[in-house]
């Protein structure tokens, strides 16, 4: 079964880092494009940050300068590094990713989410 699973959510305190893993698993061959998004309650889902296949990375404007987005191809994972937290930060952060994959599997998919709070 091809699926995304993230990991590294935690509760940091303002300023502290987290690192989000997502892992693709099952019959992969690669993964494409790739992003994070983020919801916090109450309000919809938003884009955090992407990157393409060939490395060139977007993000958000509250972000920039803190997150930084990267890829594995070895591994088949995708990385947010998050710094200097804020607590607006604080959301269910997904990942998703376009998997290229056997058994007529390929497409896009999103991991199951990991909470991120941040708070003193």
């Amino acid at each position: 079964q091809v699926q995304l699973v993230e990991s590294g959510g935690d509760l940091v305190q303002p300023g502290g880092s987290l690192r989000l893993s997502c892992a693709a698993s099952g019959s992969i061959f690669s993964i494409a494009a790739s992003s994070w998004y983020r919801q916090a309650p109450g309000n919809q889902r938003e884009l955090v940050a992407a990157i393409t296949s060939g490395g060139i990375t977007n993000y958000a404007d509250s972000v920039k300068g803190r997150f930084t987005i990267s890829r594995d191809n070895a591994k088949n994972t995708v990385y947010l590094q998050m710094n200097s937290l804020k607590p607006e930060d604080t959301a269910v952060y997904y990942c998703y990713a376009y998997l290229h994959a056997g058994l007529g599997s390929s497409g896009g998919y999103w991991g199951q989410g990991t909470q991120v709070t941040v708070s003193s």
